[in-house]
Formats: structure tokens, sequence, C-alpha cells
């Protein structure tokens, strides 16, 4: 799986659904004037956008390992403390934000109960740290169409379950994590595609397991694989609704 692609790669890929989701998660975060938010995992911005525009640019930071999404974020959003960094070695001192948040990036930390424990120390005490992860363990994540069709053609192949993304799962690593009144929920988003292409072409890019699965695949399976998702899906216009687990737990 790579996320080694630019940030208008992973925008074209996964922006429709994560731009409106960023939005629907912001409302849990209790944004106010005066806070300080860190965004972990940023990669092209969508959630550090919205942290911006609720704080102001100067009261938001942003980490992510990639340094193609890192330079993205710096020039989209001038102001914004925007470091290269993972998410289970974060690069700032104790207790200095009142929120940080992780929007579809737990289930790719490669040690989670590490990252959300990282988040916590950097939040103050009574301060929130935040997170959401497709649930593609209960097939209803924006990805889970394809992953059904390519399961047709190999029965070997299923989405990814990876930490977090079954019912429960999160709130049990905010509890590993040490965070308390730790408050589950879901999160929906609709997205219309106008015609096949507009949803088959972001599959192509090479972004995470998805994009690595098509890439791998040679030009006969891959128009096999095309052909199929094109039978299968409904005729287009056609709506996706990816459905996201949240949690929201108290740090100290």
């Amino acid at each position: 799986m790579s996320f080694d692609v630019t940030a208008d790669a992973y925008g074209r890929f996964m922006g429709r659904f994560s731009e409106p989701l960023a939005r629907r998660f912001a409302d849990l975060l209790q944004l106010r004037q005066g806070r300080r938010a860190l965004d972990v995992g940023c990669g092209s911005g969508a959630l550090t956008a919205v942290l911006a525009e609720h704080l102001g640019a100067g009261a938001v930071a942003a980490v992510d390992p990639s340094e193609s999404f890192v330079a993205a974020v710096r020039t989209r959003l001038p102001g914004v403390d925007v470091r290269r960094a993972a998410a289970e070695r974060l690069p700032f001192e104790d207790a200095v934000f009142d929120v940080a948040a992780a929007q579809l990036v737990v289930h790719f930390m490669a040690d989670a109960v590490a990252g959300l424990t990282e988040m916590a120390r950097v939040t103050r005490s009574g301060g929130l740290v935040a997170a959401c992860v497709w649930d593609n363990g209960g097939g209803r994540g924006p990805l889970s169409p394809f992953w059904r069709v390519a399961h047709d053609l190999d029965p070997d192949v299923v989405e990814s379950d990876r930490a977090g993304t079954r019912e429960g799962r999160l709130a049990e690593l905010f509890a590993a994590a040490g965070l308390r009144d730790v408050r589950s929920g879901e999160l929906a988003v609709r997205v219309t595609y106008p015609t096949f292409e507009d949803w088959w072409e972001p599959l192509t890019l090479g972004v995470g397991s998805t994009g690595s699965y098509v890439a791998g695949l040679d030009d006969a399976r891959q128009a096999a694989l095309r052909a199929h998702c094109a039978a299968q899906l409904p005729p287009p216009p056609f709506e996706i609704t990816g459905v996201a687990w949240s949690a929201v737990g108290v740090a100290g």
C-alpha cells in the first residue's frame, strides 16, 4: 500500500469524501476561538482547512509523514504550522493543544495505540482527542463497493480490515491509550458521481491499497475489473455513501 503520491492524486482519490467528512467531524471537536488544534495525518489538508476556518491559521498545526502532503498543505494554508512527522512521534511539547484530531488516519498508523497516546500527550488535561475511520470492517466505506466487485472476480481479495474499522474497535483503542469519557458514533457522507469514469479514474492513480491493487493487475485483468465494476454499479449518475466510525475522548 502506498501514500507516496501527490496531494492532487490523493484529493482526486478521496477528496470528494474527506472534505465533506471533515465538516461533519469538526462538529464533534468543540472548536471555539482561542483554542489550538492539531491535525494528525493531515493528508492533503481537508480537516486542516476546516480547523483553520474555525480557529484561524495561527492556532492550527498539522503533521503528516508524506513530504508531498506537507508541502501541499503549507502552500494551501499559509500560517498553519505544518511539519513532517508520524503520529507515533509528534514533534510538540506536552499539553500544548486543546484538540488533537485524526481523520482517516488511525487505521494506517504503525501502532494505533502509540499514536493515540501521543495525541493525548500533546493535548492539555481536559482537552479532546478525536478520530474517525471508514467502516471498512462493516463494508460501508466509500471503497467497499469496489472491493465487493473485485472479490467477485478474485475470491481471495478482500477489503483491508485495519485497526478501528469495525464497530466498537475505535473506542477500544482510545481506552487503551488512556483516554476517558470516550463517546462513539458514526458519520455518513454521500457523493454523487456524474459518470462511471468519474468513479473509476481515481482508482487508477496508485493511492492506498485500492490503487496498489489496480496498478498491480495486467492490462487484461484491469480491463475485466473495470467492465465488471461498470456492470455492477448503478447506471450513472449514481450515489456512493461512506460511513465512518468516530470516537472522541478526554485527555488527562
